[in-house]
């Protein structure tokens, strides 16, 4: 039997609020001769359940209700108390007056009673009487009842779903239709009594028989009197729902006992799933943070180094296997610690909710160990990259040098060829006086072309120096062939100086000389050097990096254009000597020897030469115009790349301002904000195609080697890093709404509780940070009526706050530290004392638990959990096989070693 004297005595706002809720009971439906038939005969059933404890029943409801003498005494027996003293008269104001006194006490206990009157109930009106025993019923039969989480009705209606679920042909999804074939009260009794009632002898389509063997069956074996007529339930299309809620409610009295241990189960499975669901959490988060570190560990030393490459080719591999790093490889491992910052957030939440000590993960695995690491990656990779760019621009520089090195080297190794041979020959010893005088001559031609090949031996001595310099990797050649070219340079100065010391000698004896091929020679010799100098600056290569430069070179080959028609009148001149020469000989009758003796330059050389440079003028007019429309095309290159990324950077900027605005002016439910935010996360990640276009364009700029760029103050790194930032920060916020939810979930925090705490936190965050300090914090619970006055009391209390939501005295109060204070302060959340109760219950009362109780009371997985995790009981009352279920309770809790 149902101990109704132990009811409990809410809270009269809570009560009113659920039979607010239930009171719209549709009288009118009393009017269906069937179902008044039926809440009769219930109400009458379960109102002699408890009017047999004071030795009385009713036979007429609506009747011997009238005086109000049995009223008051059921509601004594049900609630435990004693109502005032009724009046015994039998005059019509005295059975009001006690009718008045128990609705009275019906009022008290929360219950709002809508249009029942005591003078109703003394005429007999059967309509109002049976709707007030429906309330008292509701109020002292059902709305106590609670299953997770849920109470009277639904908790009644889930109660019944779960003791049902496993059987056949029952589906109960409501108080009428789902009882009439009478399978589900029988499978009811089944679950709780398996030895009462043979269940799978029972046949759906035998409704009356299930019916009466589960009423005569409840009525002999559990006191629970016959409520219902079998009859009355089959014939009827809906049966009356009051009054199976009626005789059900009793079946859950009658099995409380069972509830209780059932409950207590369910506790334990909810503890332990949490906890299950914890360490796979700190498992995962372990596995991604090793697997991170560990990338990074083998990515650092790539960047890190520095072998230098011996051609711009070989660098330029390196530099597009950076890219596929930064394009390929990088952004999932950005992805990757993000998502391991928002795992190690919501784990601990997770463990604060659940009243857990928090995680601290490995040695090194620390969230900020990660960033200090991922700093160190990013700071290998800017140097990396910016060592390639500057190798690029070394070796660009070697092969030009080089280039320039070994054509200047191969001129004058073409000049020098046989000039020792012709300096250390003897022929003046043989000559006439004129043929010496001619030597002499040429003799002085030679050192005139020597001093002119001063500046070439000079010049390709600089650059090998910086060849040198520039750590050349080919640099021995160089200097070899260098060494050689001076070498010789310096036994051609000897040579010469010796060779003129011998003509002079003899010079005393050379009396004349042919002026005009000693003229010739003076001439033809600067003016060939001059060409020759021409045809190398004409084949000259050239690098240049921006408009300006091409067009200064340009400008200059435009200033030697203009030189050559005086050029041309010197080469005419030239020319008009050896023709006057030969003119003279023609006309004096004089035959010539042979080729002047002053000059092996003959004017078919000069003449072919001069054309040879001539064609040299035209090609070097497309190489400049070539390079100046590549110039030109580089220039367009950083405009396109410069009006992407300012609008890259700048949408980059007002995103980051707008995510800061919404964080704090947040408006709607948790849902809603962060359906909001998942939104705006949506509509930022929809922006991705312009910043893969800008990584498009910055391609185009590496690949055509541009270094600078004077349209824009932004580089790809910088953008890059403001992109990822902007992920991270949204990412960010909608994790801090979902610890926020679950926070609420978990705690049972109401939205409007959760709107004013958010509403006196942004009140108070004056410069909107996010966050509150010491003194902004301490106004915040004054205004919610903390009493942390500038006193001694206040200060001791305020301190003992700030310990709970600053534990690093930071002096700094999260939005979430706060939501995690006033939640524990509003609400309540399982403790190891209310698991170790809930394992006692399951245990018998006994100290300790054996492995077959946890079979039987826990699912299989969680059983074995429990099992392999509790240690042997050492108490003196143990049995083998003992387990310490209280030890095991205070370890889920931190408060001793699991």
């Amino acid at each position: 039997m149902v101990d109704y004297h132990s009811t409990n005595n809410q809270s009269a706002g809570g009560a009113q609020t659920y039979m607010e809720q239930e009171n719209d009971w549709d009288r009118d439906l009393l009017l269906d001769p069937a179902w008044e038939k039926q809440q009769r005969k219930t109400f009458t059933a379960w109102c002699n359940s408890h009017l047999r404890k004071a030795g009385t029943q009713i036979e007429n409801i609506e009747e011997d209700f009238r005086d109000g003498l049995k009223l008051m005494l059921l509601l004594e027996v049900i609630s435990g108390e004693r109502l005032p003293k009724p009046e015994r008269g039998k005059m019509r104001v005295h059975k009001i007056n006690n009718v008045n006194k128990a609705l009275d006490f019906i009022a008290s206990k929360g219950v709002k009673l809508v249009s029942i009157g005591a003078e109703e109930i003394v005429d007999g009106n059967a309509k109002m009487t049976l709707g007030m025993i429906w309330t008292i019923i509701l109020r002292f039969a059902i709305q106590d009842i609670s299953v997770e989480e849920t109470s009277a009705k639904e908790g009644l209606l889930l109660w019944c779903q779960r003791k049902t679920a496993p059987y056949k042909n029952v589906n109960v999804q409501n108080f009428h239709i789902s009882w009439k074939d009478g399978l589900a009260f029988n499978a009811l009794i089944h679950r709780h009594r398996p030895d009462l009632i043979d269940y799978d002898s029972l046949r759906k389509d035998d409704p009356v028989t299930n019916l009466n063997n589960a009423f005569e069956v409840a009525e002999k074996h559990l006191d629970i009197p016959k409520m219902l007529d079998a009859e009355d339930i089959v014939n009827t299309a809906r049966p009356d729902e009051k009054a199976i809620m009626t005789y059900v409610s009793s079946f859950y009295h009658a099995f409380s006992g069972a509830q209780k241990a059932e409950t207590a189960a369910n506790r334990i499975c909810k503890v332990l799933a949490v906890n299950q669901e914890n360490e796979q959490m700190m498992e995962d988060y372990e596995k991604l943070a090793s697997d991170l570190l560990e990338w990074i560990r083998r990515t650092i030393p790539w960047l890190e180094n520095r072998t230098q490459e011996k051609t711009v080719k070989d660098l330029q591999a390196k530099q597009e296997d950076f890219r596929d790093y930064r394009t390929v490889h990088k952004p999932p491992k950005v992805q990757e610690k993000c998502q391991l910052e928002i795992s190690f957030n919501t784990l601990q939440t997770k463990l604060r909710l659940s009243n857990r000590p928090a995680f601290m993960p490995s040695e090194g695995r620390m969230v900020s160990d990660i960033n200090t690491a991922w700093h160190t990656l990013e700071g290998a990779e800017k140097g990396y990259e910016e060592w390639i760019l500057s190798e690029i621009r070394r070796l660009e520089r070697l092969e030009h040098l080089a280039e320039k090195f070994h054509q200047k080297a191969a001129i004058h190794e073409s000049w020098t060829d046989g000039k020792e041979a012709m300096l250390t020959q003897k022929d003046y010893e043989t000559s006439t006086l004129s043929e010496v005088k001619a030597l002499l001559r040429k003799h002085e031609a030679f050192e005139s072309d020597l001093a002119a090949h001063q500046d070439r031996v000079e010049q390709i001595a600089a650059i090998a120096q910086e060849l040198n310099e520039l750590d050349y990797y080919d640099a021995a050649s160089v200097n070899a062939r260098c060494q050689k070219i001076c070498e010789q340079w310096d036994i051609l100065g000897s040579l010469t100086h010796s060779r003129k010391e011998s003509l002079e000698r003899t010079e005393k004896q050379l009396e004349s000389i042919d002026e005009l091929y000693l003229e010739y020679a003076k001439r033809a010799a600067p003016f060939n050097n001059w060409m020759e100098g021409a045809m190398e600056d004409l084949q000259d290569m050239f690098i240049v990096h921006n408009i300006e430069e091409i067009q200064g070179l340009i400008s200059a080959h435009e200033q030697f254009k203009s030189t050559l028609p005086e050029a041309n009148k010197e080469r005419e001149a030239i020319q008009a000597i050896q023709a006057e020469v030969q003119r003279i000989a023609q006309s004096n009758g004089i035959k010539l020897s042979g080729a002047n003796p002053y000059t092996t330059i003959t004017p078919q050389s000069i003449d072919s030469k001069w054309e040879k440079a001539m064609t040299m003028v035209p090609q070097r007019d497309c190489a400049l115009q070539d390079e100046l429309n590549k110039q030109n095309s580089n220039d367009s290159l950083r405009a396109t790349f410069a009006a992407q990324a300012n609008s890259v950077g700048a949408y980059i900027q007002a995103k980051m301002e707008e995510i800061g605005r919404i964080s704090i002016e947040m408006n709607g439910t948790l849902e809603d904000q962060l359906t909001n935010l998942k939104d705006y996360q949506k509509t930022i990640m929809s922006y991705m195609p312009e910043i893969n276009k800008l990584e498009g364009h910055h391609q185009q700029i590496q690949e055509a080697l541009i270094f600078d760029n004077q349209y824009t103050s932004y580089t790809m790194e910088h953008l890059r890093v403001g992109w990822e930032q902007l992920l991270t920060t949204i990412a960010r916020t909608i994790n801090e709404v979902e610890n926020q939810i679950l926070t609420r979930d978990a705690k049972g925090i109401s939205q409007e509780q959760l709107f004013e705490y958010r509403a006196s936190f942004n009140h108070f965050d004056k410069d909107h940070s996010g966050g509150l300090k010491a003194e902004e914090f301490k106004a915040c619970l004054i205004s919610l009526g903390y009493d942390v006055e500038n006193d001694k009391q206040g200060d001791g209390e305020f301190n003992r706050i700030m310990g709970i939501v600053d534990p690093n005295s930071s002096g700094f109060v999260t939005f979430q530290a706060f939501i995690d204070f006033m939640s524990r302060e509003t609400t309540d959340t399982d403790t190891a004392d209310q698991v170790i109760a809930s394992f006692k219950i399951l245990a018998g009362d006994k100290n300790f638990i054996t492995a077959d109780e946890l079979r039987r009371e826990l699912p299989p997985d969680q059983a074995e959990y429990c099992i392999a995790r509790m240690a042997p009981y050492a108490g003196p009352d143990g049995v083998p096989g003992a387990l310490d279920y209280m030890s095991f309770s205070t370890a889920l809790y931190g408060e001793s070693d699991l």
